[in-house]
């Protein structure tokens, strides 16, 4: 399954000199229904080497980043608290303790 792209808007801001930048990013409710299959099935077999314990999508990497939040510098255990934080918890593949 592919997801869309994220997008970039630039609007006005309605005073002069203003402008908003709008990043938005459309995530399909199949790719979510993927995500919690994941999950559900991440406690039935073994971990082995290498483990899923999230998909997170580039629109919500690219604002962690803007705040100071580097996804690919974090531990999982870190980047699963900040999704839980942020009530993105649809996004964690994984049932087990990391």
């Amino acid at each position: 399954m592919k997801l869309i792209d994220p997008l970039v808007e630039f609007m006005d801001g309605g005073s002069e000199h203003q402008l908003v930048i709008k990043h938005s990013q459309d995530i399909p409710t199949k790719f979510l229904d993927s995500l919690k299959e994941a999950r559900m099935e991440s406690s039935r077999g073994p971990m082995g080497d290498f483990h899923r314990f999230a998909s997170v999508p580039t629109a919500v990497v690219e604002k962690w980043k803007r705040e100071g939040f580097d996804i690919m510098k974090e531990s999982a255990k870190s980047i699963v608290r900040k999704l839980q934080s942020e009530d993105l918890g649809a996004f964690i593949t994984t049932n087990r303790v990391l």
